[in-house]
This record gives structure tokens, C-alpha cells and sequence, in this order.
């Protein structure tokens, strides 16, 4: 009896000894409703701010080319009277001056020195919207203009293209710019073309006085004289023209057709410009 109760008393301090040793259970805190993991967008590498391909280019710049033919798009309607005459210019982006700097570069192999100068938008506006009518104003020349944003690009020579107003032969109507026009002859007749009046100016980079061409110019002006016949390259399908005027800006088949004329014109008229002396 005596060893049963001593058994006992062994067992339970064996069992109290136990329950003193055994870490105590620990309740968990409460949790709070996930939230969804956000990763951070990998940081992409700076990378250094793109320049302009005309400031880009190191060493000499034999000649810097300026464009100043591609803003706006004219489209023009004639009757058989006068007050049946109609004009809009539409502004249009179908990189007619880039089209100009690439038949440079094409006429010249790709010159290295050849640059395109950027300028300031509405820079051309004074020599556009001329003010001064029998006395020029200095500050409507294309010299004048193109120095105030050259200082900086130390070109020999800048080749300057611009648009100008031209009479629609056998009449007394005017053809602005590049675009397109639609003349008809009573009810019935009607019949419509394109025109690209575009010229080229040389100007001298150091005195910036023009540099006349003058065989190139009389060549230039005659083919502008004679440019509105029956060209194939000229006349447009009186489908294509545009009607409204606005519709002018997105017409695909006009954009093509302007753009394989603007380069005709180009390539006509710059050898003669771009020749050594």
C-alpha cells in the first residue's frame, strides 16, 4: 500500500515536471486581410534626351537646308466669272519638307556635311504675310529671316525652300503654294489639277546676301510658266479632288500624288542649285 501511494507521488511530480517544461500554447494575433503585393515597375535606365539630326552631326556644315513648304495645303475653285472664285488653305502634315531634305541628300550622295536647320515656328510668317507693299522691309527677306535663327549653325551656305503665288495661265487667277485646284466651264466641264509652286533660295552663310543663279532661275521660271498644261503628272481626276476643302488633309491618294510632284519639281530644279561654281 505504502510502495502503491509512493508510486503515485512519483508519477504525478514526474507529470507536474513535464507540464512545467512544456511552453505554454500562444494564441496567434488576429490577422488583418492580406493586400495584394505590389511590385515596383523596374526602374528603366535614363537614357539621354534625343537632339535633332541637324545638331547631331559633328564637323563642317557645307550647306544647311531649310524647308519651309510643307504647313498648309491650297485648294482652289474657278468658274467662268470671277465671283466664282474659291480658295482654302487646309493645314496638312505630310512631311513635304522632310521631302525636301531627303532629295538634297539624294542629289548629293548623301553628303555628310549637308545639315537640316531647324527654326522657330512662324518664323516665315513676316515673308508669307508680307506687309510692306511698294517699299520692301528688310525684315520680310529671306536673309534677314534666316540669319535670326542661324547664329548658332555656322553653315556655309543655306538652300532655302519656300512656296510662292503663280497666274494660272490664260487668265487672271492665282495659284497659291502647293495644292490643288478645280475649274469648271459651265454645267457640264470641269476638270482639275494639281501645283507645286515651290523655289529655291541660296543664301550665303557668312555675308548673307542671296546667291543668284541666274540660268537656273530663267530655267525654274519657265517650267513654272508652262508647268499647268496638260501634264500627266499635273492632272487630277475630278474624284480625287477634295470637296469640302478640310477633307483635303486626310485623302490618301491626293497626299501621294502631291508628294510625286512636290519630288519632280525638286529634282528638276535642285542640280542646278546644289552645282559647285
Amino acid at each position: 500500500m505504502i510502495r502503491s501511494a509512493a508510486s503515485a507521488i512519483v508519477l504525478l511530480s514526474s507529470l507536474a515536471l513535464a507540464a512545467a517544461q512544456t511552453p505554454p500554447a500562444t494564441t496567434a494575433p488576429p490577422t488583418s486581410p492580406s493586400k495584394p503585393t505590389v511590385k515596383k515597375a523596374a526602374t528603366k535606365p535614363k537614357t539621354a534626351a534625343v537632339k535633332p539630326a541637324e545638331q547631331m552631326t559633328s564637323g563642317p556644315c557645307r550647306l544647311g537646308v531649310i524647308s519651309a513648304i510643307g504647313e498648309h495645303y491650297s485648294v482652289q475653285k474657278f468658274g467662268v466669272t470671277i465671283f466664282e472664285a474659291e480658295a482654302e488653305e487646309v493645314p496638312i502634315d505630310w512631311g513635304l519638307d522632310d521631302l525636301v531634305f531627303a532629295r538634297v541628300r539624294a542629289a548629293t550622295n548623301n553628303d555628310s556635311s549637308i545639315r537640316r536647320i531647324a527654326y522657330p515656328k512662324g518664323a516665315f510668317d513676316p515673308f508669307y504675310h508680307a506687309k510692306a507693299i511698294f517699299i520692301p522691309d528688310p525684315k520680310e527677306t529671306l536673309p534677314v529671316i534666316v540669319k535670326g535663327f542661324t547664329a548658332n549653325a555656322n553653315c556655309d551656305r543655306y538652300l532655302v525652300a519656300t512656296t510662292f503665288k503663280t497666274k494660272l495661265p490664260n487668265s487672271n487667277m492665282t495659284l497659291n503654294g502647293i495644292g490643288t485646284y478645280n475649274q469648271r466651264l459651265g454645267s457640264l466641264i470641269r476638270h482639275s489639277h494639281l501645283f507645286a509652286n515651290v523655289a529655291i533660295t541660296l543664301i550665303d552663310g557668312r555675308s548673307y546676301e542671296q546667291i543668284k543663279r541666274p540660268l537656273t532661275d530663267i530655267g525654274a521660271n519657265l517650267a513654272t510658266s508652262m508647268r499647268l498644261f496638260e501634264d500627266p503628272i499635273t492632272k487630277l481626276d475630278n474624284s480625287l479632288f477634295p470637296d469640302p476643302p478640310e477633307t483635303a488633309s486626310t485623302n490618301a491618294a491626293l497626299r501621294e500624288r502631291t508628294r510625286a510632284l512636290v519630288v519632280e519639281r525638286l529634282d528638276r530644279n535642285l542640280p542646278g542649285y546644289l552645282k559647285e561654281e
